[in-house]
Order: structure tokens, then C-alpha cells, then sequence
């Protein structure tokens, strides 16, 4: 594996797998095992339009996949954009750390009050995985994956998306925020080194990443 901002990152397409250390308690929305679970890897699979087609269940085809890899306890993520392509950051602010890993397609982009209605689904997605340096609460976690959010959102709006316009994110987007565990910190808000060091890593990783795929498209 590679050491890539305190992480153990290993890209070997379609496959991008991060191996966190230890058992992290983990919050976000992943397609394979979202919610609050723990997990000591996070992996994403690079899939294409033909893999996705109408009646294909993606929680189920990563499941299959990550079990026939022993991954099945990882949580696990899904993108059309190359795994090769990733990107990393890390921000320390006090005594708080925070290492994150994201990708980012943005053929899918959208503004979240733009045009009202369903949108034709293109192939094109911000993964994110935020590891802390320290617990938190439940509470905290939360806050932390509105930080995240308000982060990747913040740099995102300064990246012009396909059609020219500002940009708030994609149709799939997903955030994942890792933490120790042990006793948490009650709060991850913006007067606090831990929601300033994840601000700041999420906006600088989000940023170069949203920059890459421009003078790529």
C-alpha cells in the first residue's frame, strides 16, 4: 500500500481502498453500509453505465463484489469516475487531524435550487471519506457530516459545472466521516479545531479535485 496523507491508500482499478488503521466508528450515507456502523475499510468500485443499467440494484452488485473480495464489513462506495484520479488532503488545527480522501466526477452536477423535477441520471459523483483524529459524539458526528458538506459545497461553488453555471454537487453524491472511538467530543462546529480542521481539509481536497477534473473535460 501507499502512505498518502496518513492514510493507507491503495488504488488497483476499478478498485480504491482505504485502510483506516483500526476499527473507526463511521457515519454517512455509503451505498454498502450506510448509516452508523464500524468498519476499519473504506472502498470505492469503479463502475461504468453498462454495469448500472435499469433494473440493476447497486447496493446489492457492490455487496456481491466486496464479499467475493473478503471486504464485505468495509463500507463501500461506487463511482463512474476513475479510481486512478483520486485525490487526498490533510489540515491540523490544534491538536485535531483530519486526512481525507475524495473522488470527484461532476457530469452529473446540479445546484440544489435549481430546476425542480427529476433529472436525466449521468454517470458522475463526489465520494468523500473524512477521518478524524478524534472520537465524537453522536451528536458531533452529524455535525461533522454538515461541516463536511458545508466544505465541499463551499469549494464547489467556486468550479463552474458542464453547463457553466454554479454548482452545489452531483445527483449521488456521498460523505463519510470516520472517527475513533472512545469517549467523543460533544461538538464539530466552526468555533471548534475539530470542525475547522475538517472544513478546511474537505475544502482544499474538494478544491483540487473540482480544478483536475476541469482541465480534464
Amino acid at each position: 500500500m501507499d502512505q498518502a496523507v496518513g492514510l493507507d491508500v491503495s488504488c488497483e482499478p476499478p478498485w480504491l481502498q482505504v485502510d483506516l488503521g483500526a476499527p473507526h466508528r463511521c457515519l454517512g450515507w455509503a451505498v454498502h453500509r450506510p448509516g452508523r456502523v464500524v468498519a476499519r475499510h473504506v472502498v470505492w468500485l469503479q463502475v461504468d453505465e453498462a454495469e448500472l443499467a435499469p433494473g440493476v440494484d447497486p447496493a446489492a452488485l457492490l455487496g456481491a463484489r466486496l464479499a467475493a473480495r473478503g471486504l464485505a464489513r468495509a463500507v463501500g462506495l461506487m463511482t463512474a469516475r476513475r479510481v486512478s484520479a483520486w485525490e487526498a488532503g490533510r489540515a491540523v488545527v490544534g491538536d485535531v487531524g483530519v486526512d481525507t480522501v475524495l473522488t470527484l466526477g461532476l457530469s452529473n452536477a446540479v445546484h440544489v435550487a435549481g430546476e425542480a423535477g427529476p433529472q436525466p441520471w449521468r454517470p458522475g459523483t463526489i465520494n468523500l471519506l473524512a477521518r478524524l483524529s478524534v472520537p465524537l459524539t453522536d451528536a458531533a458526528l452529524v455535525e461533522a457530516v454538515s461541516i463536511a458538506a458545508e466544505a465541499r459545497t463551499a469549494a464547489l461553488l467556486e468550479t463552474a459545472g458542464p453547463a457553466g453555471g454554479p454548482l452545489t454537487g452531483t445527483g449521488t453524491d456521498c460523505i463519510v466521516i470516520a472517527v475513533p472511538p472512545g469517549p467523543g467530543r460533544p461538538y464539530a462546529g466552526l468555533h471548534t479545531a475539530t470542525g475547522q480542521a475538517l472544513g478546511r481539509a474537505v475544502y482544499d481536497t474538494t478544491r483540487r479535485a473540482a480544478l483536475a477534473w476541469q482541465a480534464q473535460h
